[in-house]
């Protein structure tokens, strides 16, 4: 009975060893994701603030309506 306990702790050793590799992997894939996204809207941002510069600059307006046969 003492090798079937030790066989069940070996075989859980291994599933928590592949759980911890399979978590970091999760982790640094989430890690990445989250700078994109950080990057990304910083770029949102600054290309917004570039629109409104462009936009005030020729004097465009941003609610005009089109006219009623478009």
């Amino acid at each position: 009975m003492s090798v079937d306990i030790e066989q069940r702790v070996n075989d859980l050793e291994m599933r928590l060893a592949f759980q911890d590799d399979t978590i970091q992997a999760l982790n640094d894939v989430l890690y990445e994701q989250q700078r994109l996204i950080e990057r990304l809207q910083m770029q949102v941002v600054a290309l917004s603030k570039r629109q409104d510069e462009v936009s005030a600059q020729f004097g465009i307006e941003e609610d005009v309506v089109p006219p009623p046969h478009y």
